[in-house]
């Protein structure tokens, strides 16, 4: 990791670089291959106060740099912030890369095996089901169920071997078709 320290009208001390570089070796815990880390303090006055700026660029490798901007008072301050919020960022990042799974083609490949296997024993296995829609019955029986489920219509075989449909109209009365 390349680690470049920048000062705009300030005059960057042995502590200063010392807090700054021990705050920038936290970010090695996510493990995510930082490529260079560029810092820039500055001090600004606006409106008649005297304030300090601290730019922290991440390089990452793979991914988008993170760019952080933070003012304060006081250096320090403004670097502590900074750094938790550099934090924060790539703890995103590194949850982010480790939360969704990736799937090699290995463990794809054994998925699709095992489903295929699923499902040729299922195939194979046969549930004889007897129909109710298949047995005889009564006009009267099937108008009186009918009535009790309060479906509209009903297919059965009559007595004969037909087809038949009992179904409620509009009226309230009942049709055989």
């Amino acid at each position: 990791m390349n680690i470049s320290l920048t000062g705009r009208n300030v005059e960057l001390t042995d502590a200063m670089k010392a807090h700054m570089t021990s705050s920038i070796e936290t970010l090695n815990k996510f493990n995510m291959d930082i490529i260079s880390v560029n810092v820039v303090a500055s001090a600004q006055t606006k409106k008649g106060k005297d304030h300090s700026v601290v730019e922290f660029v991440i390089n990452l490798a793979h991914k988008n740099s993170i760019v952080i901007s933070q003012n304060d008072a006081d250096l320090y301050s403004a670097i502590d912030v900074a750094i938790s919020r550099a934090q924060k960022a790539m703890r995103r990042m590194h949850d982010r890369d480790t939360s969704h799974h990736k799937v090699g083609m290995n463990e794809a490949k054994a998925q699709t095996v095992d489903v295929k296997l699923e499902a040729e024993a299922m195939e194979d296995e046969i549930v004889p089901v007897e129909l109710e829609l298949y047995k005889p019955l009564e006009v009267e029986d099937v108008l009186n169920n009918i009535k009790e489920s309060g479906k509209l219509f009903e297919i059965f075989l009559d007595n004969e071997g037909k087809t038949r449909v009992l179904y409620k109209r509009n009226d309230g009365r009942f049709g055989l078709y």
